[in-house]
């Protein structure tokens, strides 16, 4: 199965629309959307998948090619039945979609799993885009009062077993912002966020454990990063995560910190032009 989804990938090389990318044991949905410029896979969020970036790709017109896939358990990718490492699957979409080195676009997790890509294969990226990044080894921080409410709230639902409740403050937390009021942030990007994040919550009670750690501790090695890197932060969003990016930005050698006015966790739903303006700027240099 394996040799014929990365012929299959390899196939539609210079065609763009869906792919399947063989990985270990599965199969991931994905897709290429073809452009004049450079390789940009993006990574989604937890809560979300490749959806999240279709505004992007529209505002880029063109600009790169831009490869999106749902990790396992997101989207049209399906749950994991055995152990697997997210940074092996995201290797094996590399290895389909072109070589040499690839931009990496991640939010949230997928900020992670670019972050720990850039330690373990720094010949395979290029340079960076990274989105309120989650970050392997980092300290854990204070919940600021607003996010503390909010997170109480979900774990209650959790423990309650019921997943439509931690989808709707979920979509509360990521989308609209802590500090402000549920709702700020209306069709079709609330739909779709719960839409994505039902599947992704359904999915994680199958999942389970089986996501492998990448072994990497992102956060000590920050210094070793040598590619540039965009460090990108909506001004609603968590301040842990605000907080933490312009520590990024400080720590990271080639980095420059952007801070996203009026937009929360997921600028690539309620803002994707802007999104795709960071994009084109990071490509130009």
């Amino acid at each position: 199965m394996r040799g014929t989804a990365l012929e299959r990938a390899r196939h539609n090389h210079g065609m763009g629309g869906p792919l399947r990318f063989a990985v270990q044991g599965a199969e991931l949905a994905g897709e290429r959307h073809e452009g004049r410029g450079p390789i940009v896979v993006a990574l989604h969020a937890g809560v979300a998948d490749r959806r999240a970036f279709d505004g992007v790709v529209a505002n880029l017109a063109g600009r790169a090619t831009v490869v999106t896939y749902d990790r396992r358990g997101h989207g049209d990718s399906p749950p994991a039945t055995a152990r697997f490492n997210a940074l092996d699957d995201l290797g094996d979409v590399l290895d389909a979609v072109g070589h040499g080195p690839a931009w990496l676009l991640g939010n949230s997790v997928g900020g992670k799993l670019a972050l720990d890509l850039a330690l373990r294969a720094p010949d395979r990226v290029a340079g960076l885009i990274l989105i309120s990044p989650a970050v392997s080894g980092a300290p854990e921080q204070p919940l600021d009062p607003d996010t503390q409410r909010l997170s109480d709230r979900i774990d209650e639902a959790v423990a309650a077993g019921d997943l439509q409740e931690v989808n709707r403050l979920e979509a509360w937390l990521w989308l609209d912002g802590p500090a402000v009021a549920e709702g700020r942030v209306g069709d079709p990007a609330r739909a779709l966020v719960l839409a994505m994040n039902a599947t992704a919550l359904a999915a994680e009670e199958r999942q389970g454990e089986l996501e492998d750690d990448s072994g990497i501790d992102a956060w000590a090695r920050l210094e070793q990063i040598a590619v540039p890197v965009t460090v990108a932060c909506g001004t609603l969003d968590l301040p842990m995560f605000r907080d933490r990016c312009r520590e990024l930005a400080a720590r990271l050698p080639r980095a420059e910190h952007v801070a996203l006015e009026g937009v929360a966790h997921l600028p690539s739903l309620e803002a994707p032009a802007v999104v795709a303006e960071l994009v084109r700027r990071a490509l130009d240099g």
